[in-house]
């Protein structure tokens, strides 16, 4: 493991930290399944305290972040990446350790959070700038420029609630971005918008730390904090592994992906809230052709007491992480019942994959995350390919799939 380093710098750092941890206590005894349980529990062991466990999600980290820095904070699920926004955007409070942070911190960090659901767009606008201590004259200055970003001036007046979660992060992103701010943090939440939207924000990031603000950005996708980043934080288990060159994190990110596919998975220390598990993922074989069907098998244990219906959700990532293909079971129309054990199969027809490594993460959900099995499988794609023709590589570098596609000459 890499031993962190600091760059140190005459400037003062915009953020410092120093032996900062967050601990959460978990409750070990089963939770009464209703009101009722729960009232007939009380009387029986009035004085009875349900047993905890402690749970560290951030450990001891000690790092500054120089002004105008772009920063990518890389790990995998569960590494701490959201805890530390959420620390150093003052959305929770540390169990341990200090934050000095030196300037204004606009934020966005999961969509739902920082605007008002019953309050219009323009409401949520100037509420966001108010709350970061700005004269309403100031907010009016940047307000024409924040309506033309988000691309949203037809909803303007109509209460957020009534959004769809594209429109919400595209005006939520573009209040952060252009409100007068020192300090900048975007969490994974920009993955809801279209690519083109994407490479805006990524661009607009960019702009923002030429002109001196600090932008904190957390991401699985690698491309994506290489075309941003000038330096990363690389996260394992809560704790600083490095700081430093953007290229040397993303190494670190890959090995520790390819460490989870074949290392086994500790099932109570798997992300989620734990009500219900994967008990077992298989991927049918461990290589494909590009147009052959792929299928991947889980069971999902029962639990009686969980309340409600849930689903389960496929991602495949390709080498460095990038998500190519969700496949969510509520799309299909399937949500499964927890007081039975589950068996399901997923099968991926389309569309093509390129040659190479591809790893498998699983996801049980219902309002939460229940169970996040990442590095479930691992399987690969045949280096020969689906085309008539010979070609260079150049003629399939770009794209992160294969078309079935033909030209024709009219």
């Amino acid at each position: 493991m890499t031993t962190p380093t600091r760059t140190t710098t005459s400037r003062t750092p915009a953020i410092q930290v120093r032996g900062l941890s967050k601990h959460y206590r978990i409750a070990l005894d089963d939770r009464p399944a209703t009101a009722g349980e729960a009232m007939l529990r009380r009387l029986r062991r009035p004085f009875h305290r349900a047993a905890q466990e402690r749970f560290t999600a951030l450990d001891g980290l000690d790092f500054d972040i120089e002004q105008g820095s772009a920063v990518g904070i890389l790990g995998r699920n569960g590494a701490g990446k959201s805890t530390l926004l959420k620390l150093l955007t003052r959305v929770a409070a540390p169990s341990e350790g200090q934050i000095r942070l030196r300037g204004r911190v606009g934020s966005l960090l999961e969509v739902g959070t920082g605007f008002h659901p019953e309050l219009t767009g323009r409401e949520n606008v100037y509420l966001n700038g108010t709350l970061l201590g700005m004269r309403r004259g100031e907010i009016q200055r940047r307000f024409d420029e924040i309506v033309d970003f988000s691309g949203v001036e037809k909803f303007l007046d109509t209460p957020v609630k009534r959004y769809s979660s594209g429109m919400y992060v595209r005006l939520a992103f573009a209040v952060a971005a252009h409100l007068d701010t020192e300090i900048l943090a975007i969490d994974e939440v920009l993955a809801v918008g279209d690519a083109e939207f994407q490479a805006k924000c990524i661009d607009r990031m960019r702009r923002s730390a030429q002109d001196g603000r600090t932008v904190l950005y957390v991401s699985h996708q690698v491309q994506t904090v290489t075309a941003l980043c000038s330096t990363a934080l690389y996260l394992e288990n809560g704790r600083l592994v490095m700081q430093g060159d953007v290229d040397e994190a993303i190494e670190l990110y890959r090995t520790s992906r390819d460490r989870a596919v074949l290392a086994p998975t500790d099932i109570e220390r798997r992300a989620g809230t734990g009500e219900l598990r994967i008990t077992s993922a298989t991927v049918s074989s461990p290589l494909y052709r590009t147009t052959e069907d792929k299928a991947i098998e889980l069971v999902v244990g029962a639990n009686p007491s969980f309340i409600g219906k849930y689903f389960v959700s496929c991602h495949v990532n390709d080498r460095n992480g990038t998500t190519i293909l969700q496949c969510d079971s509520r799309v299909s129309g399937m949500w499964l019942d927890a007081a039975l054990d589950q068996k399901i199969v997923l099968t991926i027809r389309s569309p093509w994959l390129k040659p190479g490594e591809y790893s498998v993460d699983l996801y049980v959900c219902a309002s939460g995350v229940l169970d996040a099995f990442e590095g479930a499988g691992r399987f690969e794609i045949h280096p020969v390919l689906p085309y008539e023709h010979a070609v260079s590589d150049e003629g399939l570098a770009n794209g992160l799939v294969l078309a079935d596609f033909g030209y024709e000459r009219r």
